[in-house]
């Protein structure tokens, strides 16, 4: 009766810190945002960066910083109704401030000379995994060199509207190619970057990506507290990055899209679904006894339906790891490198929770016979809160 007792109150201390943690934006990536600079050079001392600004927080940053009440009012009733032509208009008339602050912020240097910025044309409103961004088109006029920087400190921390911006550069300048990713830490990169520290970059990108990411890491526990031995994690890991694998690649491909407001609930029911799988487990049978060892890898039917549902679901995060990085493109090589850096960036944060966390599990389960069903039942009972909390609020639109 006291065991009972335990386990239904550390349930429901688990749950009630779900359902604070379910109160966090459905976004679950906090608010962030990223800015995508595309640079080539049309002819000698001429350098063209096309640029995709996410645009109301260009429109309340241009606005705040150049003190134009105005572009304020107007770009944010345009953003408000939905309306694009209304959007484009609105920065087309305020052009100059929004024109000063991009260019304070978005510097493009030759030998370390400074190049002189001019806007090419006008604004246009396109759509980046649901979210309306501004495309402008910089041409930057630069004296004779043999290599160039650019620096991107757009929508910095300080603005205090959104935090940990990144800048994702592709380029062909001076006779090479590559790809970086921009941030407070690392603002700018030069043409002569070696490819190491170019991939550096995004491997730290692709680590912060997933410790950053909270519904990515609830999965990741869903999966550590359904697994009771050692190789059963191993599988669902080995599952997991093999889907979200393949589909990460494909979007870089160009090949696969699936808009956010798909993606993103699809993502907090795969938390619920794979928390409640170990519940639904202990329902059935509460002993939690260990598995049958008479099939491969010593996986039942369970198992191997747990670990059909991990791949389904790791399909949607692959897409998910993507948009973090806003590919809806087809790839250059360059770049597809550096995704796949990302990707293993992701990994090795990955192995090292579960290196972390398992063997906690593991040791806790081993010291007391009732430990199995109430620590997993807690905390797979309080994710699965978490995500379909998360669920309702991201088909509702929250």
């Amino acid at each position: 009766m006291r065991h009972r007792l335990v386990q239904a109150l550390a349930v429901a201390v688990f749950a009630g810190a779900a359902v604070l943690l379910g109160g966090l934006p459905a976004l679950a990536h906090g608010f962030s945002s990223t800015v995508y600079a595309d640079l080539t050079s049309p002819g000698r001392g001429h350098v063209r960066a096309v640029l995709g600004l996410e645009y109301d927080l260009l429109v309340v940053s241009a606005a705040d910083a150049e003190h134009d009440d105005p572009l304020f009012r107007q770009g944010t009733a345009a953003f408000e109704n939905r309306d694009t032509a209304a959007q484009a208009a609105a920065l087309s008339a305020h052009a100059a401030p929004i024109g000063k602050y991009v260019t304070d912020r978005f510097r493009v240097t030759a030998d370390g000379h400074g190049c002189t910025p001019r806007q090419d044309g006008g604004f246009t409103i396109e759509q980046r995994e649901g979210v309306p961004y501004a495309r402008m088109v910089l041409d930057f006029q630069c004296p004779d060199a043999e290599a160039h920087e650019v620096t991107g400190t757009l929508f910095p921390d300080s603005e205090q509207y959104v935090r940990d911006t990144k800048t994702i550069v592709t380029y062909a300048l001076d006779l090479t190619s590559g790809s970086a990713a921009l941030d407070a830490h690392q603002p700018s990169v030069s043409t002569h970057q070696s490819w190491t520290a170019r991939f550096g970059e995004f491997f730290r990108l692709g680590a912060e990506h997933l410790l950053t990411g909270l519904d990515h890491i609830l999965f990741l526990l869903a999966l550590i507290a359904g697994s009771r031995r050692l190789r059963e994690i191993v599988l669902a890991a080995t599952t997991f990055t093999l889907a979200h694998s393949v589909t990460f690649v494909l979007a870089a491909l160009g090949l696969v899209h699936v808009p956010a407001e798909i993606i993103e609930p699809l993502i907090a029911l795969s938390i619920a679904v794979v928390a409640a799988w170990p519940l639904w487990r202990l329902w059935r049978r509460p002993e939690a006894g260990e598995l049958d060892g008479n099939s491969h890898f010593s996986l039942d039917r369970a198992g191997w339906t747990r670990l059909g549902v991990v791949f389904c679901f790791g399909l949607a995060h692959g897409l998910g790891f993507a948009s973090a990085l806003g590919i809806d493109a087809a790839w250059s090589w360059t770049l597809l490198w550096s995704l796949l850096v990302f990707n293993l960036g992701i990994e090795v944060v990955q192995l090292a929770i579960i290196a972390l966390v398992f063997p906690q599990l593991a040791l806790l389960r081993r010291r007391s016979p009732a430990a199995p069903r109430w620590t997993t039942g807690a905390i797979a009972a309080a994710v699965s809160v978490v995500g379909l909390t998360w669920f309702v609020q991201r088909v509702a639109g929250g």
